[in-house]
């Protein structure tokens, strides 16, 4: 006698369906549509890390800002700073290492303005001198 009951294989008994569990089903549509979003992330993220490697490949080195306009009529220390590039309040021995190096690159008798000298080598007589006040002729 056959029922429309599922039976165990083994002993051919009736089963309980009600205790068993069954695997949960899913849509045909929900696999495709995660391993889609998967590639759509995936490939959001790899653009994202090309162009963050482009630009950084493509920054080149870091370069300062230099000052534009020209010296002012009447120098200042923050003038003289900035011709330098050193602190107002840098020691002496920046100071002349600073100078060194900027008058090599802009001596005269190396191709470079006599102008743009006498400018260094003014910067550099303004931030020796901090503690004197004047300078120059008493008359």
């Amino acid at each position: 006698q056959r029922t429309n009951e599922p039976t165990n294989q083994r002993t051919n008994e009736p089963t309980n369906t009600t205790l068993t569990r069954s695997a949960p089903t899913y849509s045909r549509q929900t696999t495709p549509l995660v391993a889609g979003l998967a590639v759509g992330a995936a490939a959001w993220s790899s653009r994202f890390l090309y162009e963050a490697f482009h630009g950084w490949k493509s920054a080149g080195p870091k370069m300062r800002q230099f000052y534009k306009g020209g010296f002012l009529p009447e120098m200042t220390k923050r003038e003289a700073a900035q011709i330098l590039g050193v602190r107002e309040s840098a020691t002496e021995q920046k100071v002349r290492e600073a100078h060194r190096k900027i008058m090599i690159a802009n001596h005269p008798d190396a191709g470079g303005s006599s102008y743009v000298a006498t400018k260094i080598n003014a910067a550099k007589e303004m931030l020796l001198k901090r503690g004197r006040t004047g300078g120059g002729s008493v008359f």
